[in-house]
C-alpha cells in the first residue's frame, strides 16, 4: 500500500494499540488531522470488516497487501495459536499440529470438538503414510492413535480397509481423497475451521459467503427474478433487479384450433410438448419450439365423447391420460409418439374418472372420481387395487414416495399407500377443494378452494402457509400451478377472465395478465422454460405468454389485448 489508509476521505495515521493489543471497543487510531484529539475508536464492526478483507486478499494470493493491511490496521486475522495451527497443518507437521490443538482447547466451546478435530488430523496423517508406502507408520497410526479415540468406529474400519490398496491411485479412488499435498490439506483445514469460533479463526471464504447471501436475498426480493444468472454476471456494485420485460407478461401466440371451451392445458415434463383438452372432445398435442418460442400442432386425439377436462403426462413424456368431467365413465391412455391408443378404460357406466396421475416410475397410474372410484392400475388398464368409498375431487402422486394424495368431497386431502393399504390425514379446509397440485418436491400443495381462492399448504408440516389475494374463485374447477425459476412463482386462472401470478413469498400478485374473454380454467408453466406460460379458457383459446421480445408484430396489430396490468 502506498500512503496511509483513507477514512472518510482523510488520511489516517499509524495505528496505536494500548499495551500492543486492541481495546475492548475496537482499535485505537491516531487522527493526525486534529492534533489536539488524541485517538478515535475503530468499531468492532469495522474491525470485522478489516479481517474479512484481509482473509479475502490472502485467498487471492495478495499476501503482501494483506500483511500491510494487518500491520496498518492493527487487526489480527486470527488468534496466534490458530495461525500456528494452520501453518503446521498445511506443512503436514502433524505432531506440532496436535500440540497446537492442546493450546486451542481453552478457545473451543465444544470440548467434544477437540476429539473430532484430532480424528480428522490423524485420518489425513494415516492416508499420507499409506500413499508414501509407510505401512508400519500407518499401522501404528490406526492402532495406537485413531482407535483409542473411540470416535467413529465405522470410519476407522473403513480406513483400515485402505491398507489393501495396491497403489496410490487406487488409494485415492477408494478413499475419495485428493492425495498428499496442499489441496487435501486445505480441505482438512476447512473442516477443522468449523470447530473454531470466528473470533479465533474466520470461516473459509467468509466475505464471499456474505456477499453471496446478500445477492440471494436481493434475488428473493426481486419480484420478477425468473432467470438463471452466473455468479460472474452479478455485480456487487449495485442492487440486483430484473426488468418486467423478461417475465411472461405478454401474449406471444394464440392457439385457436379447439372449437369449444378449453378446459385443461399441461406441458410435458421435458417441456417439448403442450397438451390441451376441450369440451369439443379433442385432445391436441403441440410441439414446442423453445428457441423460437412457437408452438405447432403435432396431432389431435378425438372421440372423447364427454370432453377432456383433465390431462396427466407420464414422467418420460411418452404417454398421456385424458379424463372427462364428473359424468365421464371412460379414461383414455394414448402413446404421444406413435399416436396409438394404449388403452380405453371403462369398468362401469356408473363410474366417474375425473382425475389421474402417474407414479414416478411411469409403470402404473391412479385414477379417481366423485362417484367413489379410486383405482390403482397398470398401463394396460388392469385394476390392481382399489379404495372403496373415496369420492375423489382431484389426486396426484407424490414425488419420490409411494403415496397418492387425494382431495375428496369432505374438503380434505388424505395420503394413500396402495401397496400397504394404509391412509392418513394431511389437511382440512372449510370449503370444497376444487383442485390441487404439488410442487416438484412434493412438499408444497397449491389448492383452489371454492369461494376462498388459492391456498398454499406445507404437506410435511401440515400447516397453511399463505392465502393469495386477487383471484376470483367460485365453484368452477380452476387448475393452478407452480412454475418459473426454482418454482418460485404461482399462477392461476380466474373467473374474472384473467391470469394471476404471485411470488410464493407474497400474498399480492406481481402481475395480472389480460386477454381472455371468459373464465380461465387452467394455467401451466413450462417446466423447462421458466418464461413460458400457457392458459386455457372458456373463450375457446389457449394463450402462450412470454417476454415481450417474443411478441410477433402481427399479433400486436391484430390483438391489442394480451398484456399485463399493474397491481
Amino acid at each position: 500500500m502506498n500512503g496511509s489508509l483513507q477514512h472518510n476521505g482523510v488520511d489516517v495515521g499509524s495505528v496505536v494499540a494500548v499495551n500492543g493489543a486492541s481495546s475492548s471497543n475496537g482499535i485505537l487510531v491516531k487522527d493526525e488531522t486534529h492534533p489536539q484529539t488524541s485517538f478515535k475508536h475503530i468499531s468492532k464492526k469495522d474491525e470485522d470488516i478489516v479481517r474479512l478483507i484481509g482473509q479475502h486478499l490472502r485467498g487471492l494470493g495478495l499476501n503482501r497487501t494483506a500483511e500491510e493491511l494487518i500491520a496498518e490496521s492493527g487487526c489480527s486475522l486470527e488468534h496466534p495459536s490458530a495461525g500456528k495451527f494452520r501453518s503446521h497443518i498445511m506443512a503436514g507437521e502433524w505432531h506440532k499440529a496436535e500440540v497446537d490443538l492442546t493450546e486451542l482447547r481453552g478457545l473451543i466451546e465444544d470440548q467434544d470438538g477437540i476429539n473430532k478435530m484430532r480424528f480428522l488430523i490423524l485420518e489425513q496423517k494415516y492416508l499420507e503414510y499409506l500413499e508414501d508406502g509407510c505401512v508400519f507408520e500407518a499401522l501404528h497410526c490406526i492402532r495406537d492413535e485413531l482407535t483409542p479415540l473411540k470416535h467413529n468406529t465405522e470410519r476407522v474400519h473403513k480406513l483400515t480397509s485402505y491398507m489393501m490398496c495396491s497403489n496410490p491411485t487406487d488409494l485415492r479412488d477408494q478413499a475419495d481423497w485428493l492425495g498428499k499435498g496442499q489441496k487435501s490439506r486445505q480441505i482438512l483445514m476447512e473442516k477443522l475451521q468449523n470447530f473454531l469460533p470466528p473470533t479465533v479463526m474466520l470461516p473459509p471464504r467468509r466475505l464471499q459467503t456474505l456477499l453471496n447471501q446478500a445477492i440471494e436475498l436481493q434475488k428473493q426480493k426481486c419480484p420478477f427474478h425468473n432467470s438463471k444468472c452466473d455468479d460472474n454476471e452479478v455485480s456487487f456494485l449495485s442492487d440486483h433487479f430484473c426488468c418486467k420485460e423478461s417475465f411472461p407478461c405478454q401474449t406471444t401466440q394464440i392457439l385457436s384450433e379447439h372449437c369449444d371451451e378449453v378446459w385443461f392445458c399441461r406441458f410435458s415434463n421435458d417441456g417439448n410438448r403442450l397438451a390441451t383438452g376441450s369440451k369439443d372432445g379433442s385432445l391436441i398435442i403441440w410441439d414446442v419450439d423453445k428457441e423460437n418460442f412457437e408452438l405447432k400442432l403435432k396431432r389431435s386425439f378425438d372421440g372423447h365423447s364427454y370432453g377432456v377436462s383433465y390431462i396427466a403426462w407420464s414422467p418420460d413424456s411418452t404417454y398421456i391420460i385424458a379424463c372427462g368431467p364428473d359424468d365421464c365413465s371412460e379414461l383414455w391412455l394414448w402413446n404421444v409418439e406413435t399416436g396409438d391408443q394404449r388403452v380405453k378404460m371403462s369398468q362401469s357406466p356408473e363410474d366417474s374418472y375425473t382425475s389421474a396421475s402417474f407414479y414416478p416410475d411411469g409403470k402404473k397410474f391412479v385414477v379417481g372420481g366423485t362417484r367413489g372410484q379410486f383405482y390403482h392400475c397398470d398401463l394396460d388398464g388392469n385394476v390392481l387395487d382399489q379404495w372403496e368409498g373415496v369420492r375423489v375431487q382431484c389426486l396426484q402422486c407424490q414425488a419420490n414416495t409411494k403415496l397418492v394424495l387425494a382431495a375428496d368431497t369432505h374438503h380434505r386431502i388424505r395420503a394413500y399407500n396402495f401397496e400397504d393399504l394404509v391412509d392418513y390425514h394431511i389437511l382440512q379446509e372449510d370449503h370444497p377443494i376444487m383442485s390441487f397440485t404439488l410442487n416438484e418436491t412434493g412438499r408444497l400443495a397449491l389448492l383452489n378452494v371454492a369461494t376462498q381462492g388459492i391456498h398454499l399448504w406445507d404437506v410435511k408440516d401440515r400447516c397453511l402457509i399463505r392465502k393469495f389475494q386477487g383471484v376470483t374463485q367460485g365453484f368452477y374447477t380452476i387448475h393452478s400451478c407452480f412454475g418459473g425459476l426454482n418454482q418460485d412463482f404461482i399462477a392461476s386462472g380466474s373467473e374474472d377472465h384473467k391470469v394471476y401470478i404471485w411470488h410464493n413469498k407474497h400474498e399480492q400478485p406481481v402481475t395480472v395478465l389480460e386477454g381472455h374473454t371468459r373464465t380461465v380454467n387452467s394455467v401451466h408453466w413450462n417446466p423447462q422454460v421458466p418464461w413460458m406460460l400457457a392458459s386455457a379458457s372458456d373463450d375457446g383459446t389457449v394463450r402462450i405468454w412470454g417476454p415481450s421480445k417474443y411478441v410477433k408484430p402481427e399479433l400486436c396489430s391484430s390483438n391489442p389485448s394480451g398484456r399485463s396490468t399493474p397491481v
